[in-house]
């Protein structure tokens, strides 16, 4: 499916107009009938030429993770430091307002109390009283043979539940495989798992931990990861967009 949401005349606007132009509602829908939902041509190609050569710059991020070294699959990535980048900052900053009320209404449904600000930056305050004060949007990076292990971005005791993947690399031009993979574990089921057919600037939201589904005997909570298959070939990268900061 590919056709979820487009972000139109990306060329033309800044991140903010982009973002406010996009059909939430049909975010909302498909998160809740799936756990993720795909923008399209979020980004344009020279913004993701831009983020992505970024990563040399040692400058701009507080850590370094070599997966094969903490188990976490094959492959590596970066930390940002605050101060974000600029495309960086405004996504994250933009894109916030437009999931909270769809995590409001999830805790709601599955009896969780925790309910977020309409603000980022009000979210980000909370969690820096909480001692959670490290920056986590990322920048990852692979190559022939890498890949990124099912998994879930927590951190700390303060969570929002919805972040943001979006690709700055060309399938079948850049390198191949390398899919996107959400998986869902339903109770008394088995898992089942989901690719997301991303281009170069496309995004996926997605659930970070949980999300509700109705049941014949009301919600009920389903586990989510996330993980990225083996490159066959080439080279991947990806910024990850997560909303809450790390202790």
């Amino acid at each position: 499916m590919r056709n979820v949401v487009k972000a139109t005349q990306a060329d033309a606007v800044g991140i903010n107009t982009r973002v406010g132009m996009l059909d939430w509602t049909s975010v909302a829908t498909h998160l809740d009938d799936h756990g993720w939902a795909m923008v399209e041509k979020l980004l344009t190609a020279d913004e993701c030429e831009t983020i992505a050569g970024l990563y040399d710059d040692d400058g701009r991020f507080r850590s370094h993770v070599v997966m094969a070294r903490h188990g976490f699959g094959r492959g590596e990535y970066k930390y940002f430091t605050y101060p974000l980048p600029d495309i960086v900052a405004d996504l994250r900053r933009a894109i916030y307002p437009n999931l909270a009320p769809i995590a409001n209404r999830w805790n709601e449904s599955m009896g969780i109390d925790v309910r977020y600000p309409d603000a980022h930056a009000d979210f980000i305050a909370r969690c820096h009283k909480a001692g959670q004060t490290r920056p986590t949007p990322l920048l990852l990076q692979y190559a022939a043979g890498d890949y990124n292990a099912l998994h879930q971005d927590l951190y700390g005791e303060h969570v929002f539940p919805l972040q943001m993947t979006i690709l700055l690399s060309e399938p079948e031009q850049d390198f191949t495989g390398g899919e996107f993979v959400l998986t869902e574990q339903r109770p008394r089921m088995q898992s089942r798992a989901e690719v997301v057919p991303l281009r170069r600037g496309d995004a996926v939201v997605f659930a970070v931990h949980h999300r509700p589904v109705r049941g014949t005997r009301g919600i009920y909570r389903v586990n989510l990861r996330h993980g990225v298959s083996r490159l066959r070939s080439g080279h991947r990268h990806t910024v990850g967009v997560i909303f809450h900061d790390a202790k």
